[in-house]
């Protein structure tokens, strides 16, 4: 049967006062929280993957051995085939760690995990340099007389940490010239 008006705005807040909502949609939980338990299962049954290897190189073959050979990738072997890992060995020392490759196999198993690598291949080329940080450098003390001026200027502020942060903000500006 067709309606003849529109409710009024007493009907309608009468009727919706009478009708039941569907409750608010929650969001769902964020990602990380779900997959990290399916991740720590996984890291125990498979071990450490090739990204942890790169990062642990120097403790995992020693240093002697890390100073020569970077690891390159990690090639998992075709239905159930053997894993192969690449390394890249810089010139000349790719003798000596053919040499040493049953060792290397045997730390780098034992680091990912029984059996995870069974060939090593060898690549010959230059390694990449991984830039260090320079040290630190202790900036050059301001002179008697800068000082001096400095603290004159700040002389009108009362002691504490407002006042020693402005010192060390004053010093840094002298420093650099300004």
């Amino acid at each position: 049967m067709p309606r003849r008006s529109l409710p009024t705005f007493q009907d309608a807040a009468r009727i919706l006062g009478e009708k039941r909502t569907r409750p608010v949609r929650r969001p769902p939980p964020p990602a990380g929280k779900s997959l990290a338990p399916l991740l720590r299962d996984l890291d125990k049954k498979f071990g450490q993957g090739a990204g942890a290897l790169v990062a642990r190189w120097r403790e995992v073959v020693g240093p002697e051995i890390a100073k020569r050979t970077q690891p390159v990738k990690l090639v998992k072997g075709r239905n159930g085939g053997p894993s192969s890992l690449e390394i890249r060995v810089a010139g000349p020392s790719a003798a000596i760690i053919q040499h040493q490759a049953h060792d290397i196999l045997a730390r780098v198993n034992l680091f990912l995990g029984a059996e995870a690598v069974q060939k090593l291949r060898i690549v010959q080329g230059p390694l990449r340099v991984q830039a260090a940080a320079p040290p630190p450098r202790r900036p050059k003390p301001l002179d008697a007389a800068e000082e001096a001026r400095l603290a004159e200027g700040l002389s009108r502020a009362t002691d504490g940490p407002l006042k020693d942060a402005l010192m060390s903000l004053g010093r840094g500006v002298m420093r650099r010239g300004g």
